[in-house]
């Protein structure tokens, strides 16, 4: 799950940092500094490392020097490093953190480069306050994987981008699966995930209900949106899964595993999943819309994004880095090598399985049809992880009105005392 389930930064650290950016480091003598969070993923730092080689080849006024950390840290380091004023020039950013970076004075926007980023997919590029920030090599898209084999057993209609399932069938579907015997979880949500995971792939849910994390006219408040009928309907059904018997309270340490095994029907899980249960299951495979619960199929947008930091010194140099890197065939390079959505409709042409009638192409479609970033605020780390907390206790049995009413109260109280990050 490339970047998905990082930890979000706590606004109270951020909130110590900002102002402060007339220092630099990795600026000096033409060598640009990056920093990134892929120490552990061979795949994409290899592909960034060879981007990075590229680029220095390309010219010699400027070369990039990259540092990778490992994820479980990288984001401890970028507060450390913009307490002290030592961020580097360039760095990756977890796509629903950009607001608060930029807001805490961590990012310098990025100029010049509209031009550039207008064929990107809007979820990759991370925005506040009308300027551009950063941008993504790909996204990934949430799905219900399943066979049609199964689906065919029980008399289930496959659902299409244009006639997803509604929520009342998905129940029927659900319980028809139940009620066979054969699956120990007619549906597994993937529970067992941690972190960003539970923003990303439930709160879409929420918003299909109609419901939403923050009123996004004002992203003051969370009042009416968290915590009314639509939300408290969408928690009703999101425990219920788990009373009925037909989701369990706690997923397996590997829910795709579980699936390959033959203990889970349906699968809520993301497009990473693709080539194990491709090669478990051929054709037979199926990769579905999420349901529309009311306001269409949502799912969540955005995933790692690179940008440069306001203490950079030499940021002409960084933006041309950016720019050069921002090429389809750079797009194509980390996407592929990721085997995630790439970020261009011109890069996916070239990677396997995105071209037209590619068995990839459907991933694609869901990410441009369906996907929803998650709150534009610098307050959405707290957010996040209030909602976390939230949707956990209700999950298992908690009172749906008076746990949202709490996240509620919880997250317009840091909104004020941040002055509505204004």
């Amino acid at each position: 799950m490339v970047g998905l389930l990082a930890a979000a930064l706590p606004v109270s650290l951020a909130a110590c940092a900002k102002g402060g950016s007339s220092a630099s480091s990795g600026g000096g003598g033409g060598e640009l500094t990056m920093w990134t969070h892929n120490a552990g993923n061979k795949a994409e730092l290899a592909a960034i490392e060879s981007i990075v080689a590229d680029y220095n080849k390309s010219q010699t006024k400027y070369q990039v020097k990259v540092q990778a950390f490992p994820q479980d840290s990288y984001n401890q380091s970028v507060v450390a490093a913009a307490a002290s004023k030592k961020l580097p020039c360039i760095l990756d950013i977890d796509g629903p953190n950009v607001p608060n970076w930029a807001w805490a004075g961590y990012l310098a926007p990025l100029e010049g480069l509209d031009s550039t980023l207008s064929t990107f997919l809007p979820s990759v590029i991370g925005k506040y306050e009308g300027k551009t920030y950063s941008y993504g090599y790909y996204d990934v898209a949430l799905v219900m994987v399943t066979r049609k084999s199964i689906l065919d057993a029980y008399g289930i209609r496959i659902p299409t981008i244009d006639q997803p399932w509604a929520k009342d069938e998905f129940t029927a579907a659900l319980t028809k699966i139940k009620q066979s015997g054969k699956y120990a979880n007619p549906l597994d949500l993937a529970t067992s995930f941690t972190g960003e995971w539970w923003p990303y792939a439930y709160s879409p849910m929420l918003q299909s209900f109609g419901g939403d994390l923050i009123d996004r006219n004002s992203y003051e408040s969370a009042d009416g949106v968290l915590n009314g009928p639509e939300a408290v309907e969408w928690a009703t059904w999101f425990h219920g899964l788990v009373a009925d018997g037909l989701a369990p309270l706690k997923s397996g340490a590997d829910p795709a595993k579980d699936f390959i095994n033959g203990k889970t029907a349906i699968l809520y899980n993301g497009t990473w999943t693709a080539t194990d249960t491709r090669t478990a299951f051929k054709d037979d495979t199926l990769f579905l819309p999420p349901p529309d619960l009311g306001q269409g199929p949502k799912i969540g947008g955005g995933s790692w994004q690179w940008g440069i930091s306001a203490n950079c010194q030499d940021t002409a140099g960084a933006l041309d880095y950016m720019k050069f890197a921002a090429q389809d065939k750079y797009v194509a390079k980390v996407a592929g090598d990721t085997k995630n959505i790439p970020a261009t409709d011109a890069a996916a042409a070239t990677v396997a399985g995105y071209g037209p009638d590619g068995e990839n192409q459907i991933f694609l479609e869901y990410a441009k049809k369906y996907a929803v970033l998650r709150p534009v605020t610098p307050g959405y780390p707290f957010i996040a992880t209030e909602f976390t907390k939230t949707a956990q206790d209700i999950i298992n049995g908690a009172d749906p009105k008076s746990a949202l009413d709490q996240a509620v109260k919880n997250i317009d109280a840091n909104q004020k005392s941040n002055g509505y990050f204004k």
